[in-house]
């Protein structure tokens, strides 16, 4: 049995999306990214660790495709770029995240629940 989550080929994101001209990025279609199998992030089951790295500090650089975790400091990683609207789950303190733009304009994570 495979898992639909870990399965990237066959990703349409989700057809009631909101359609709003504050987003125009969502027009462009999704850059898709190769994880790294081995991150050495050991708090989750290995066939998810790929998604997730630790923060590095200070001199730590964020991909499109990732965002930090306000309530642990783990950095969730996806397959495909990160846009403001996205939601995101954080595995190892258990949060459901919205990502959103901050006012510097890099993408930044809020907590749901």
């Amino acid at each position: 049995m495979t898992d639909p989550l870990l399965e990237t080929t066959e990703f349409e994101p989700a057809k009631d999306e909101l359609e709003s001209s504050s987003f125009p990025e969502r027009e462009k279609p999704r850059v898709r990214y190769g994880l790294e199998d081995d991150t050495g992030f050991d708090e989750v089951p290995k066939k998810y660790r790929r998604f997730y790295r630790r923060w590095r500090g200070k001199g730590d650089q964020l991909a499109p495709n990732e965002v930090i975790c306000p309530v642990c400091r783990v950095v969730i990683r996806s397959a495909r770029d990160l846009r403001p609207g996205d939601r995101v789950y954080c595995m190892p303190c258990f949060s459901r995240l919205t990502v959103v733009r901050a006012e510097s304009g890099r993408l930044e994570a809020r907590v749901e629940y």
